[in-house]
């Protein structure tokens, strides 16, 4: 099978340094596999790991989707740091999955087979992708799980702490309602971070019984276009609704545009992540987005290739699960709280 590309070339956003070439068939269990792949040639990682005098000579990242700006921003950011660290010749690849697990598990196998320092891993399926990630364990790479877990064995977890995201987002609906209304959950890919916001959403609301969720099941894909598709349908069938939680801004965003498109503004929107878009639209006057819980894509990435490089040269992290805190940006407060740019 040959492996889908989706990257976007330097020359326009500077993220790509270096390309992966290859193909890999595909077990039937739907697992990436390759016979010309031998585990545990890793001589450079097992070999600088163990002096602790490693140098940094390649970054791979595979992330969900690089239409979205936050993973573009990820990018950016990983290369960035990869070049400050091990200089300009580091050789950086960052690739989406497309929220496409074979085509993910394959991207690890030739990020392996090409004997990248660092694989970071931003995974399409937390459960799915194990099998990938204990062949690239195995061979003696470095593996770094980003924005959502991943297992198979990471040598850490940097993400945002998503959990506390659903619940910061959620509290203020519920305290905006006063404790009594219709909630819709914009929902997405069943990653493991969009499971820990709605988890954490949930885990609020249900301490309000006036509060009713009335939907929490429809994918929008953690896209602009997504969250329009699913939000028309949602007005269509639930004529009152007074509030949106959507999982991220670019579902947010789209949902935003489901209700002009249809002229309502009875609800107001809470969203996830901090994006520009969704920073302009909570400082309109007069917009129903109303807040977001920012995360930090770009100190996630660098945190990433830091503790990957730590690793490396023989420094494990003191725990192997990082978590960043999140801060709700409002109405009251988005002209001094920029989020992420």
């Amino acid at each position: 099978m040959n492996v889908k590309k989706i990257a976007i070339a330097s020359g326009i956003l500077g993220i790509i340094s270096g390309s992966i070439i290859g193909c890999t068939n595909t077990s039937p269990d739907g697992t990436a596999t390759n016979p010309d792949t031998k585990p545990a040639t890793n001589t450079s990682a097992e070999t600088k790991t163990a002096t602790g005098n490693g140098k940094l000579k390649s970054v791979a990242f595979t992330v969900g989707d690089l239409s979205n700006p936050f993973f573009v921003l990820m990018g950016q950011a990983t290369e960035a740091e990869a070049k400050k660290i091990g200089g300009k010749d580091v050789n950086v690849t960052v690739v989406s999955s497309a929220y496409d697990l074979n085509q993910q598990a394959n991207q690890i196998e030739n990020f392996t087979a090409s004997n990248t320092d660092i694989i970071i891993v931003n995974a399409a399926d937390k459960s799915g992708i194990k099998p990938a990630i204990e062949k690239a364990k195995q061979a003696g790479r470095i593996v770094i799980a980003v924005d959502t877990g991943a297992e198979g064995g990471v040598d850490a977890t940097i993400t945002t702490n998503n959990v506390q995201a659903g619940e910061v987002s959620c509290k203020y609906i519920a305290d905006r309602l006063k404790g009594k209304g219709n909630v819709v959950i914009v929902n997405g890919p069943p990653v493991d971070s969009v499971i820990q916001r709605v988890s954490g959403c949930e885990s609020v609301l249900s301490k309000y019984p006036d509060i009713k969720i009335l939907s929490k099941n429809q994918n929008a894909e953690g896209s602009r276009d997504g969250g329009l598709r699913v939000m028309t349908d949602l007005l269509t069938t639930f004529p009152k609704i007074d509030a949106v939680f959507a999982i991220n801004d670019p579902s947010g965003v789209g949902a935003e545009l489901a209700a002009n498109q249809a002229q309502r503004k009875d609800f107001f929107i809470v969203g996830v992540d901090g994006a520009p878009e969704a920073i302009t639209a909570i400082a309109t006057k007069d917009g129903i987005y109303a807040a977001t819980a920012t995360q930090n894509p770009r100190g996630m990435a660098e945190k990433a290739v830091q503790v990957g490089n730590d690793i490396l040269n023989g420094k494990k992290p003191s725990s192997s699960t990082i978590l960043i805190p999140v801060k709700l940006i409002t109405k009251d407060n988005v002209s001094t709280e920029k989020g992420w740019k």
